[in-house]
């Protein structure tokens, strides 16, 4: 019920948060009294002083004002975290998701999302928008150089609202009190507290690093964070410390407990699952976002005494630490090596110590490795001339003890801004039913940045407007035409409903579809191919397949008898797969001719998910294929963004049965090896299931708990199809371990392949039967002919309970006599979230089982 009585509402909010037998520190109750004074806060306190109730106390007074509120943050994983928690306070049905990948509930009147959503819907909305209080939390991510300007957006375009924002290392905060002031016309306030509620000990140690690990968890200051810079030295170091005895043996037993239901399914999985059983986990973007949940979870039951990670973990992911430690002091930036900043080293020290666990945390930074090995030279032959180590020549700035006290000491920068234009920003703003383009010149002019750099914004805008207009992206409404609501353009309406601009290349890639052949049979190959192009590059995997096709260029050129020589200069002109290459460079010099603002960016040709395709490829086998073991999770993000191109930004008009099924295909792989990325959020599209611990999901009054994937009979069949021909991809490249392998990995871990008669399958036995087929014709085809959907044959009658399906094999000889027999149990297949395929015979067609 609305109740705007600033004493009825500091009874209320006080009553709650004494209901929770919560004693407030003197900031949480200065914020809190603020916000019911209806002024905007800055919230400037340490890690662990409770700026998370400060901010549910908003939501709540939000709700008592009848007042739609939202809260934000950078990082997906941090948002789940926040929206879990609102929906246990407020109810679900209370509280919104909205992240990019899918949304729940977004009408309600609390929704956590990311930065990004609230830009675009500040951008779209401006001043009419619904939403009148907004928490920004971890906002130094203000002067992030690639996301900034989503946090700035909110700042310049919606006066309505009152604002929270948050973060531990923010510096000065005087421009943004006045900036508040000015949007919105009511008062600002920082409140600022350096006492942290536990305190930190800062240490420097120039023991080598298995030691001082070792040292530390044997004085009772684990669970360690040991913070590395590049995922290589996390799983090295990860492997390294397995030497040491971390835990007891009733410690191993209650891990060993723990992971008994857990499926380590990655070729990476056996690795991390050894470390893990020791006490260590690793946890870093390059790893599948289910290893990362669960290393979490172990942590947050106190299981793990190491985790080796990068810097990414001090962005607030609900990790339990009680030391942090750095095993240096310099990081490579993008552009340079350089000490850390003042900012990066407080926000991740600042996860040392947990509120109601510890009374003190720890930090503790290594000495330069060769300064730590000349110490112990030195020690060993005292008053000796000894030959020191050198420091490494690259990817190192030198620091010592002073750099780590200067950096203890320092307080962080101060907040640069980060505004820029895209055509995404323009898209938003012209939507709007106003005015979009003084919005849009307001939004240049209220930024905060120079008056040149303003200028120049300006002049990029209009570039990118002129772009739009060009390609009938948006349409220029003739003055005769225009409403009284002002607008001057609309949006192109044709465009599908969930369409992204995302992608700074999305123009290109509209621009360039209408120059395909959609009767080709290699159509769907060359929309992927144009797909992965406007994609970033994922380096790793790249240096990867070039490495190969240096490495078989080599074995070719010698057998040839080349010299030398020769051969070095044909391997440096070599490059990684770039199908359709001309093509695609012509089109696009075609293209930038014709749009000025595209200078600073570059079309980028490879052949990563399309050799997925091409080959019918499973996650596992690419990974083993090109040893991406480290790099799980940086392939699954490729696969993910290229899905997500297909399916919300390539116009329906440009798809092709062909088409349809790749996206099948590729969703389907995204399911098989972490449901992280795609099934969680399809199963929380039901806004009455939420999140009960860090994945794991719970029904409150719906039996739709797990995503049904038989319930859609034509997306079931291509999913299907999708696992034969990953399976006769494999037989025809004579990998039968392999192909029974993909059908071993979806069953249940005590279920073993067998066929019709339940007799074992075997590699052997597999390639016999495959010689039977074999000794009649030459090779059955998987080109697109060979996999029509005329030569799949599913009937869900004859079997209760299952599919049958029979894969005709189209042969090279056009006999097409053979077909390879599959049942499908749909009970197994709900359960597992996959089709899950028993293989049951190899024969001629009128085999029936």
């Amino acid at each position: 019920m609305k109740n705007d009585s600033p004493e009825a509402l500091l009874e209320e909010i006080f009553d709650w948060i004494a209901a929770k037998g919560i004693d407030l520190y003197p900031a949480q109750e200065e914020a809190i009294l603020e916000l019911i004074d209806s002024k905007n806060v800055i919230l400037n306190t340490p890690t662990g002083s409770g700026k998370s109730l400060v901010a549910m106390a908003m939501h709540k007074l939000a709700m008592l004002q009848g007042r739609r509120s939202v809260y934000t943050c950078p990082i997906k994983a941090l948002v789940n975290e926040k929206w879990l928690a609102l929906c246990q306070e407020f109810g679900p049905e209370n509280v919104g998701l909205a992240t990019g990948d899918a949304s729940v509930n977004r009408d309600a009147p609390i929704l956590c999302c990311t930065a990004e959503i609230l830009s675009n819907m500040a951008l779209a909305e401006g001043a009419t928008s619904p939403i009148l209080d907004i928490v920004m939390d971890e906002f130094h991510y203000y002067t992030d150089k690639q996301r900034g300007v989503a946090w700035q957006i909110p700042l310049l375009t919606m006066p309505q609202s009152r604002f929270l924002l948050m973060s531990a290392t923010l510096g000065e905060t005087q421009f943004f009190e006045k900036a508040l002031e000015d949007l919105t016309s009511q008062p600002a306030v920082t409140v600022q507290e350096q006492t942290r509620p536990v305190p930190l000990d800062f240490k420097y140690s120039t023991e080598v690093l298995p030691i001082t690990v070792d040292n530390l968890v044997k004085k009772n200051q684990a669970p360690v964070y040991v913070v590395h810079f590049t995922q290589v030295e996390a799983a090295k170091n990860a492997q390294n410390f397995t030497s040491l005895d971390l835990c007891s043996k009733a410690e191993k037993q209650d891990i060993a407990k723990s992971l008994q239901k857990f499926k380590f399914s990655s070729p990476y999985g056996p690795d991390l699952k050894r470390w893990l059983r020791q006490g260590i986990g690793l946890h870093h973007a390059g790893l599948l976002p289910k290893y990362r949940i669960l290393v979490e979870s172990l942590a947050q039951k106190g299981l793990l005494k190491v985790i080796c990670g990068t810097d990414t973990l001090g962005v607030g992911v609900n990790v339990p630490i009680r030391t942090v430690l750095f095993t240096q002091l310099c990081k490579y930036s993008g552009d340079k090596t350089a000490i850390l900043t003042s900012r990066d080293f407080h926000q991740i020290s600042g996860r040392a110590g947990r509120k109601g666990f510890d009374d003190v945390g720890y930090v503790v930074a290594q000495a330069p490795a060769h300064v730590i090995e000349n110490l112990k030279l030195v020690a060993k032959k005292p008053g000796k001339k000894v030959v020191k180590k050198k420091a490494p020549e690259r990817g190192y700035v030198p620091w010592d003890e002073a750099t780590y006290e200067k950096l203890i000491q320092s307080s962080p920068e101060k907040l640069e801004s980060r505004f820029q234009v895209s055509h995404g920003m323009l898209l938003n703003l012209l939507s709007r039913p106003d005015d979009g383009c003084q919005g849009l010149k307001d939004l240049i002019q209220d930024s905060h940045e120079s008056s040149a750099s303003k200028a120049k914004w300006r002049q990029h805008a209009f570039q990118l407007f002129k772009s739009l207009v060009n390609r009938d992206i948006i349409s220029i409404i003739p003055p005769a035409q225009r409403d009284l609501n002002g607008a001057k353009v609309k949006v192109n309406v044709e465009l599908q409903e969930d369409f992204s601009m995302n992608q700074a290349l999305s123009l290109y890639l509209l621009d360039t579809l209408p120059l395909l052949e959609k009767e080709d049979d290699d159509y769907p190959l060359h929309v992927l191919t144009l797909v992965e192009s406007i994609l970033e590059d994922p380096n790793i995997i790249l240096r990867k397949q070039l490495e190969k096709v240096k490495n078989e260029a080599m074995a070719e050129m010698k057998a040839e008898g080349k010299e030398y020589e020769e051969r070095m200069k044909v391997l440096e002109e070599l490059e990684y797969p770039k199908p359709m290459r001309e093509f695609i460079y012509r089109s696009f010099n075609s293209f930038s001719d014709q749009h000025p603002w595209i200078d600073k960016e570059n079309i980028k040709p490879k052949s990563i998910v399309r050799e997925i395709v091409e080959e019918f490829s499973t996650f596992s086998g690419y990974i083993k294929k090109y040893g991406l073991q480290r790099s799980e999770g940086l392939l699954l993000r490729h696969v993910n963004s290229v899905y997500k191109v297909l399916a919300q930004t390539v116009p329906d008009s440009f798809k092709n049965e062909a088409l349809n099924e790749m996206e099948v295909y590729l969703a389907e792989m995204l399911r098989r090896v972490d449901s992280s990325l795609l099934e969680e959020w399809e199963k929380m599209k039901n806004p009455n299931v939420v999140l009960e611990e860090r994945g794991e999901l719970e029904a409150l009054g719906s039996e739709n708990q797990i995503l049904d994937v038989t319930r859609d009979r034509k997306t079931f069949v291509a999913a299907i199809r999708a696992r034969i021909f990953s399976f006769l991809s494999s037989v025809a490249r004579q990998d039968y371990t392999g192909a029974l392998d993909i059908l071993q990995e979806d069953l249940a871990e005590n279920q073993s392949l067998t066929d019709s008669a339940g007799d074992a399958w075997t590699p052997a036995k597999l390639q016999e039967r495959f010689m039977a087929f074999f000794k009649d014709h030459s090779a059955f085809l998987l080109n697109a002919e060979g996999r029509a959907l005329r030569f799949t044959l599913v009937d869900s009658d004859r079997l209760e309970g299952k599919y049958l399906v029979w894969q005709q094999l189209q042969d090279v000889e056009d006999l097409n006599d053979w077909a390879v027999y599959f049942t499908v149990d749909l009970a197994q297949s709900k359960l597992a979230g996959v089709p899950v395929l028993t293989l049951e015979q190899i024969d001629e067609l009128e085999f029936t089982p």
